[in-house]
């Protein structure tokens, strides 16, 4: 299958779309055709496992991957996961399900993509005749950063670098960081938020001058963040894989349509439930959760893209983002496929902010999508008030996505398809805040919020996360954003 770039520079296929990471024009690549996944296909996916799910899905897109190879791959990244499924869906309530995304190396969801994206990038190289080692640069809002350091510790030819906010994200995501093993890593604070790192990266992405300089030290760039398609991918297997876990639960029958809630900042996650939808999953509708960053609220309910308006750090810090990339591919969808109109309104972003969507355009995106978003408050009262009907504790991403799902249930009554949360993160992950909420108690060291959230929910705690006190921290350097390219080439002479 072909790739080609939403500004319509470029057309490549699957293997150098992922090697390349970002279009030469500054676009990301989409599919040029969606495959589709037929009605058998489904039945025959009833039995499978999950990683035998991913990997039917992947090899859709990532034709020219060798599929038993491809399996393997995958079977061999889930098996890091616990409890023996990579994404289980836990049954609330009647009608209510949660897709838990949070069982793998680093207790979030980005672990589903980027435990199989080392195989994909690696082949992808290999299918090009790419000879040069990789150079990763990934910007994180929290979750990405670990999730790909992990991922891509210590392997062969290739390097990465993450760039995070180094006063936005968690204690423990930021110790998580931190405390990477791995001689092939490096980490680095950026000063300012998750934008300002996302937009330096993109920076060196499309200098000609940058990438010349990096080839000539023997280095291609690529990235781990969902602006790669290798990374989105394999997210919109679990969607299936939700789907057909209901099927064969007997919760619904195969062809009813089923709702996802799904809390995102970079507009990943639920662009792949969407792409999932585009391949012929039935689903009814998406609920985009966002926190008081409600970029993306206003969008969908206005049609109008406007980061003009002021930042704020909460407590669900991977959502705290303006500027969200990944929408880029849902312009291009809405758009019907035109580049032009995408580049102009992506340079319409950069020089002035905002953009607008035609009236067609504004309705078929409320058609597809119901937006809310969850201020700090309306966060600490949902993870309370679940745990006390539930006993179930949730992390506070997940907790927006919650509760836009029971708002969206409570304002369409007459839409009686089951909803599926999507659980983006271990509660651990977060523990201070979720100690908070639950038992209003607060305390400062991560540590012991831990310990006492374990005695409040007797969820079990994560031995990666246990684990932290004891690593040493080995990156501790901030910079400002116009030196993150001086501090790459320190990184790439480093032997």
């Amino acid at each position: 299958m072909n790739f080609i770039s939403t500004r319509g520079g470029e057309c490549v296929r699957g293997a150098q779309a992922i090697a390349q990471g970002i279009a030469k024009d500054g676009g990301l690549f989409v599919p040029e055709v969606f495959p589709s996944v037929s009605a058998r296909e489904m039945e025959d996916m009833l039995s499978m496992s999950y990683a035998e799910r991913a990997a039917t899905v992947i090899h859709k897109f990532l034709d020219e991957y060798d599929f038993e190879e491809l399996k393997a791959a995958c079977e061999k990244a889930y098996a890091q996961f616990e409890g023996g499924d990579a994404a289980p869906l836990v049954k609330i309530d009647a009608g209510l399900y949660m897709l838990e995304l949070f069982h793998g190396p680093t207790c979030a969801f980005k672990d589903l993509a980027l435990t199989v994206l080392p195989y994909l990038l690696r082949k992808g190289c290999d299918l090009c005749g790419i000879k040069e080692d990789v150079l990763i640069l990934t910007a994180t809002s929290g979750d990405t950063g670990k999730a790909a350091l992990e991922g891509f510790k210590d392997a062969p030819g290739i390097k990465i670098m993450v760039f995070y906010p180094s006063e936005g994200v968690s204690k423990m995501q930021k110790l998580q960081m931190a405390t990477q093993e791995g001689k092939n890593v490096n980490v680095l604070g950026v000063r300012g938020n998750f934008d300002t790192c996302q937009s330096a990266v993109k920076t060196i992405f499309t200098s000609d001058a940058c990438k010349e300089e990096l080839r000539k030290k023997g280095y291609i760039l690529s990235s781990a963040n969902s602006i790669n398609v290798g990374r989105l991918i394999p997210q919109i297997a679990y969607y299936f894989s939700a789907y057909l876990d209901l099927v064969s639960s007997e919760q619904i029958e195969m062809g009813e349509k089923v709702n996802f809630a799904v809390p995102t900042g970079n507009f990943g996650n639920i662009l792949a439930a969407y792409y999932a939808m585009k391949m012929g999953l039935p689903v009814g509708r998406l609920v985009c959760a966002s926190n008081k960053n409600n970029v993306l609220t206003d969008f969908i309910r206005t049609g109008v893209y406007d980061r003009r308006r002021e930042f704020y750090k909460t407590m669900s810090p991977s959502m705290d983002i303006l500027i969200s990339s990944n929408l880029e591919r849902l312009l291009f969808e809405l758009s019907g496929r035109e580049p032009t109109r995408v580049r102009v309104r992506m340079e319409k972003l950069a020089s002035e902010g905002h953009y607008e969507l035609y009236e067609e355009e504004r309705l078929a995106v409320q058609k597809l999508f119901y937006a809310d978003f969850c201020g700090e408050d309306e966060t600490v009262e949902t993870i309370y008030e679940f745990f006390e009907e539930y006993q179930y504790p949730m992390d506070t991403h997940t907790a927006c996505a919650m509760y836009a799902a029971g708002n969206y249930i409570a304002e369409h009554e007459k839409d009686k398809a089951p909803m599926v949360v999507v659980s983006t993160a271990n509660p651990y992950k977060f523990p201070q805040d979720v100690m908070y909420a639950v038992t209003g108690n607060d305390i400062k060291d991560s540590f012991k919020a831990i310990k006492h959230l374990n005695l409040a929910t007797a969820m079990k705690v994560p031995a990666s996360l246990s684990k932290l006190r004891d690593k040493p921290v080995r990156f501790k350097e901030t910079a400002d954003k116009d030196k993150l390219y001086a501090e790459v080439l320190k990184f790439v002479d480093k032997k």
